[in-house]
């Protein structure tokens, strides 16, 4: 491999673990899609114009094989799936990536990649590659194996889906992580106005424990339910778990450790200061990577 080829990947290769993570929603599935899509950039016997067009498609593509090969395994699993939390911020003894790092809430949000479940596949490759990530038409039809009007179409339709369910604007991290601290003193010290004051009108809370662990199987809606619920969590596990803010998918977010392993973890969505939505893991194969 010319030693070109290797610096344009590295370059970015952020790029092609957010495509596939946002897609996938795994971490284990997008590090064997930028590893597969490195050793397909590497076999490329001429010089390629575009590295990073190249790049992207292909880890789309890959990640689409994923998709498919999962989609059995979503069907059986028991609950509401969630994406698998993904680490944006260092921590104590953890290795740390910094090309992850850098990836922004704009890209793997929780809350995005809750609304990308919504969409097929391709809907959601074309959305991303488009609305996300900046790619042409051309570019998107190239990375589907489409015309150019199939991708507009698929862009529009996905679009059309997810326009009510996206968030106005992209949270400022400094008033997300108030709203996230406001939230869990809230919770853990009982103070049910407190929280009922940082919670919006509209507040979803879903939760993923897999069928392996307890979580609600269906989504809490409004205030008082999701209040409730978290004060009754707050009063039974409080003694023995320990609160953590930390950066997951580009925002804050809070995990509990009992016994020093992570067992569940809070992300959220905020608008206008308030908390519009929770997402709860409690799956531990989800949590793996954050021990």
């Amino acid at each position: 491999m010319e030693l070109n080829r290797e610096s344009d990947f590295l370059a970015h290769r952020g790029l092609v673990f957010a495509v596939a993570y946002d897609i996938t929603g795994t971490v284990t599935d997008a590090e064997d899609v930028v590893q597969e899509t490195y050793l397909r950039y590497a076999a490329v016997p001429g010089p390629v114009d575009n590295p990073r067009a190249y790049l992207a498609r292909t880890a789309a593509r890959q990640a689409l094989n994923a998709v498919r090969k999962a989609a059995r395994r979503r069907e059986d699993y028991v609950g509401d799936w969630l994406p698998e939390p993904l680490r944006t911020g260092p921590g104590s003894g953890e290795r740390f990536d910094p090309q992850i790092a850098a990836l922004t809430a704009a890209e793997v949000s929780t809350a995005m990649l809750v609304l990308m479940q919504k969409l097929s596949g391709p809907e959601r490759a074309a959305f991303l590659l488009r609305e996300v990530f900046g790619f042409d038409y051309s570019e998107v039809a190239a990375a589907l194996e489409s015309s150019e009007a199939a991708a507009r179409q698929l862009v529009h339709r996905a679009r059309e889906r997810v326009r009510a369910g996206t968030p106005r604007t992209v949270p400022d991290k400094n008033e997300h992580r108030a709203a996230v601290a406001r939230f869990l003193e809230a919770a853990m010290t009982g103070q049910v106005q407190a929280l009922l004051d940082v919670l919006a009108p509209d507040v979803v809370l879903v939760s993923d424990g897999g069928g392996k662990v307890t979580a609600a199987r269906k989504p809490v809606r409004g205030p008082e339910r999701v209040a409730a619920l978290l004060l009754g969590l707050a009063s039974k596990y409080s003694a023995g778990a320990v609160p953590e803010i930390i950066e997951l998918n580009g925002l804050p977010a809070v995990a509990f450790r009992e016994d020093g392993a992570v067992t569940t973890v809070f992300q959220a969505s905020t608008e206008d200061g308030r908390i519009s939505g929770v997402y709860a893991m409690r799956n531990p194969d989800k949590l793996l990577r954050l021990q």
